[in-house]
């Protein structure tokens, strides 16, 4: 018979040992306080998908379906992503007999990281994709460190 064992995850105390361990991540920190922060209070609407790409390109998908081209906004200001869905008012009153696609106005915010440039953004099949690429400075870079062996 095979037994299981439940473990738990204490997040505040893992948290604490990696921070302890680590040095110059500071900000990584701070930014996934605000990411969760974030997520609490926005919910998960509109549903979204972050997609690494390779090590420097990744793309972040939103659901904008029944969202139209003029109602639809991406801005970044401060390292932090915006994106927003208005959707104007029709005077027409519709009878739904199921109503199971939501057409509610949205903010949704993305921090993020330094060195990360929006490339664009373009809707296909009801998906919002905002491109992103890392660029890092090249003073910023790893460099190898020659070292001189003393005879």
């Amino acid at each position: 018979m095979t037994q299981l064992q439940i473990h738990t995850l204490d997040l505040p105390t893992f948290v604490n040992q990696i921070h302890r361990q680590t040095i110059g991540f500071d900000n990584l920190f701070d930014q996934l306080n605000r990411t969760f922060a974030n997520s609490k209070t926005d919910g998960n609407y509109p549903p979204h998908n972050v997609v690494k790409l390779d090590d420097t390109h990744y793309v972040i998908e939103v659901a904008v379906a029944g969202f139209a081209e003029n109602e639809i906004d991406v801005e970044l200001k401060e390292n932090v992503l915006t994106v927003k869905g208005e959707q104007e008012k029709t005077d027409k009153e519709i009878e739904y007999l199921h109503k199971g696609i939501s057409a509610r106005n949205f903010v949704r915010t993305f921090p993020l990281a330094e060195h990360i440039e929006v490339r664009g953004a373009t809707v296909k099949n009801g998906i919002l994709a905002i491109a992103l690429e890392q660029v890092v400075p090249e003073e910023q870079k790893a460099k190898k460190v020659q070292i001189t062996f003393a005879k």
